[in-house]
């Protein structure tokens, strides 16, 4: 893990599961928000001091391996990390792993073009290549 790689903990509640007491499928999506949201407060930048900015950042594309089913009452791992190498975007990988760390649950990233208000694609604002760049020299 390296700088650039932020870690969340969350413990599986009951209304995330199905009737076999496991998680539900698209409940990963929203953990992989939750990991993505504290990366980037972690980073001093939450969501909404970005859209202060007039910056929006939809989800463009998304994936999620599954690997192993998240149950009632475990407390996950949701891992979140810049993936750097994407100049036009922003791309964040994630794992989802168990509090021992004995146990993938799942893989996967998302990707995010950067929006203005009026839902132009726009060039990756400066303070946020800033950001991206400091985080960088960090690792």
């Amino acid at each position: 893990m390296n700088l650039q790689t932020h870690c969340t903990s969350y413990r599986v509640i009951y209304g995330d599961t199905d009737t076999m007491g496991v998680a539900y499928h698209a409940n990963y999506l929203r953990w992989f928000e939750i990991g993505r949201t504290e990366l980037l407060r972690a980073w001093g930048l939450p969501y909404r001091e970005i859209e202060s900015r007039d910056i929006l950042l939809p989800v463009s594309e998304a994936h999620c391996k599954y690997m192993t089913p998240a149950k009632y009452d475990d407390v996950l791992i949701i891992e979140a990390t810049l993936d750097d190498q994407i100049k036009a975007g922003l791309k964040i990988d994630y794992r989802i792993i168990s509090e021992d760390g004995q146990k993938v649950h799942a893989e996967g990233y998302t990707r995010h073009a950067f929006l203005n208000r009026e839902g132009k694609v726009i060039r990756p604002p400066k303070f946020m290549r800033e950001l991206i760049r400091q985080q960088c020299d960090r690792s």
